[in-house]
């Protein structure tokens, strides 16, 4: 039997789970969907991530407001994903934050994501009536940006650590308790979606980036937060084990002069065994590995995903 299309099938509910990482710090998680996370300043808040749709984000900031009455000032997007971004209306901020690079991978593919990860992943768009179109950042950098939460709460950096899970992904940084937001360039316990990825970096340079924060508290786009160093460690480990082993089996089928398919089947084969049952696994590999492909065959930016090449992709692969 084919397999159901992405996460079409995927429509039971996941349970949220709210941490109080330090004072004024929190971080939800849903069993493997995408997570969302705000910092308390002296007197506003910033928000991390914006989900799917202003219905799905109000219900996120209804658990943050029985915590925090204080006016949100900022939100940041770690990058440029539907799911990441629609909802920003919800947060009635005039104040969006993203890297450069974000910016202009919505100006150039906003549309065709947004119906893109609709088809991929309906469950996640509560009520899409009630996006009101694309989500523009009002600002944006290139290298970092930090922001003083007032008082004696510190500061929050935002930084870009090269090229992964897309071109501008930036991870959000709390020096005073080695808090650190990762956005999706790591993943906790939950499968990669590299479908607009640049591996290589991810997978080197940028992720030794990630790692040099020396953080205590990582909390990743998808799965449990991590806590202590050596559970930073691992989550960090296994998102680089991840791409290293797409990578080389990847690299391998191309060498003996196989096909895509055959690429898709030892990459499966590959990574299965210790991340088959963990979150939209099944979902991604098709795309990861049509992305890699295209990569090494010196394709630089990733192809733009548009509902119909999705599922040609995947009825190539997955079928």
């Amino acid at each position: 039997m084919p397999k159901p299309f992405a996460s079409s099938a995927d429509l039971s509910a996941k349970t949220q789970t709210l941490e109080i990482l330090a004072d004024g710090v929190y971080a939800l998680t849903a069993e493997g969907d995408p997570n969302v996370g705000a910092v308390e300043g002296e007197d506003f808040v910033v928000c991390f991530e914006a989900l799917a749709t202003p219905a799905a984000a109000r219900d996120w900031l209804m658990v943050l407001r029985a915590h925090t009455d204080k006016p949100i000032r900022h939100l940041v997007l770690s990058h440029y994903h539907a799911v990441r971004t629609l909802g920003a209306s919800a947060f009635g901020t005039s104040s969006i934050i993203a890297h450069d690079k974000t910016r202009e991978l919505i100006a150039e593919r906003g549309k065709q994501d947004w119906e893109s990860e609709f088809a991929r992943m309906p469950r996640l768009f509560k009520d899409p009536a009630s996006i009101p179109g694309l989500t523009w950042p009002t600002a944006t950098f290139s290298d970092s940006m930090t922001i003083d939460l007032g008082g004696d709460r510190g500061s929050l950096v935002l930084r870009h650590c090269g090229r992964g899970h897309t071109e501008g992904d930036i991870v959000a940084w709390l020096p005073k308790h080695r808090i650190l937001f990762a956005g999706d360039l790591v993943e906790t316990q939950a499968a990669l979606y590299t479908g607009d990825a640049f591996h290589r970096d991810w997978a080197g340079p940028t992720l030794d980036r990630v790692a040099s924060f020396g953080a205590d508290v990582l909390i990743g786009g998808r799965g449990a937060v991590a806590h202590g160093r050596e559970a930073v460690r691992a989550a960090i480990g296994q998102t680089r084990e991840f791409l290293e082993t797409m990578l080389r089996e990847v690299r391998d089928v191309r060498k003996r002069g196989g096909t895509l398919r055959e690429a898709f089947d030892a990459v499966h084969a590959a990574l299965e065994p210790s991340y088959g049952g963990w979150p939209i696994f099944e979902h991604c590999l098709p795309f990861d590995v049509s992305r890699l492909w295209d990569e090494l065959d010196g394709v630089e930016r990733p192809r733009i995903w548009t509902a119909d090449r999705d599922r040609e992709v995947w009825s190539a692969l997955q079928d």
